[in-house]
């Protein structure tokens, strides 16, 4: 599904020459990690106001099915740019697909594990012997071996049950699992729809802080477009920094994009967002940095409990290249909601 902005009636032909691309622009298909949502917001805006244009570039975003589904297409070349979890990334690397990190944006590993307290669970180790419900190419998946393992517990003494990512909160409740994992930009979601009875644990504190996700770029298209992937760059990194400074026209310019959100739904989403992206890498050298000493360590990871099938070098798997050094992060605090 291709995404693409509805204007109103109104300003139905306004729209139109607003966004009006020219013929010299190069197309470019960025396939998303989900479903758009408050985290995206940045792109959207980043599209809105034109500036993917006015960089020569012709952007249509993706709707994504999980971290795995936008590598695959990005290594296969079916897009040409995606947002993927870095560790599905370093691991699909493994298996040929060539795919380089350009960007990140999840300095902070945004995974968490979700629970009913009444159902008895405690603590992660609690989790053995339970069912976790989970999209099958959820990047979760990729990472839980290091997590189960990192806390005392057999990776295989869980069950996986596939389920979709909206039915999660429904298969909590309905018993029929009994943990799941999301994004911690959803947490205010989980916190209203179950209260005092929600277990919680982000990955970051039980032992597990990869980065998360990361724009990562077809390896040949790379090499032959370098201009347009520092283009693209450029300007959602732009893009980032400006809806951290003033979030509520970037938000809004997301909903009026995609049918059936909620303004306020998504402003938290993104304020959620924001401490994800905030570490003292991406607040002392650049907002979308990849820290070489954090990479080879999330690589360690990936080889230990994952597993490579084809060795490289993880230096090769991203670049800092297109980041502009004086776009930085900012310190951010925990919203309320």
């Amino acid at each position: 599904m291709r995404i693409g902005f509805k204007t109103t009636l109104a300003g139905a032909l306004v729209g139109v020459a607003i966004f009006a691309t020219p013929a010299s622009a190069q197309k470019i298909n960025f396939a998303l990690n989900w479903v758009a949502g408050g985290d995206h917001a940045p792109y959207f805006y980043a599209l809105r106001q034109g500036w993917y244009r006015e960089a020569g570039i012709d952007v249509e975003f993706e709707q994504g099915r999980g971290s795995a589904a936008s590598a695959q297409r990005v290594g296969a070349g079916s897009s040409q740019l995606g947002l993927s979890d870095m560790a599905v990334v370093l691991t699909a690397r493994g298996k040929g697909a060539e795919l380089v990190a350009v960007m990140n944006v999840y300095a902070n590993s945004p995974q968490g594990m979700y629970w009913l307290r009444s159902s008895g669970v405690r603590t992660i180790r609690d989790l053995a012997g339970k069912r976790i419900g989970n999209p099958p190419g959820d990047a979760a998946r990729v990472m839980w071996p290091a997590l189960a393992r990192a806390n005392g517990i057999d990776p295989n003494s869980v069950t996986w049950v596939n389920i979709d990512a909206n039915a999660k909160l429904a298969a909590l409740r309905a018993r029929t699992i009994d943990a799941t994992t999301s994004f911690f930009n959803l947490h205010h979601i989980f916190s209203r729809e179950l209260g005092d009875d929600m277990g919680f644990l982000p990955w970051s504190d039980a032992g597990l802080n990869p980065y998360g996700n990361s724009i990562i770029a077809n390896g040949a298209y790379l090499r032959a477009n370098r201009d347009k992937v520092a283009a693209f760059v450029r300007v959602t990194q732009r893009a980032f920094r400006t809806c951290v400074d003033n979030s509520q026209p970037c938000v809004q310019a997301l909903v009026d994009a995609q049918g059936g959100l909620r303004l306020d739904n998504e402003m938290v989403n993104w304020q959620l967002v924001t401490v994800l992206m905030s570490d003292e890498t991406a607040r002392t050298r650049a907002l979308g940095w990849h820290d070489d000493a954090r990479m080879a360590n999330d690589f360690k990871l990936v080889q230990e409990f994952v597993g490579l099938e084809k060795p490289y070098e993880v230096r090769d798997a991203y670049t800092n290249e297109f980041l502009d050094a004086k776009i930085k992060m900012i310190a951010v605090g925990m919203p309320r909601f």
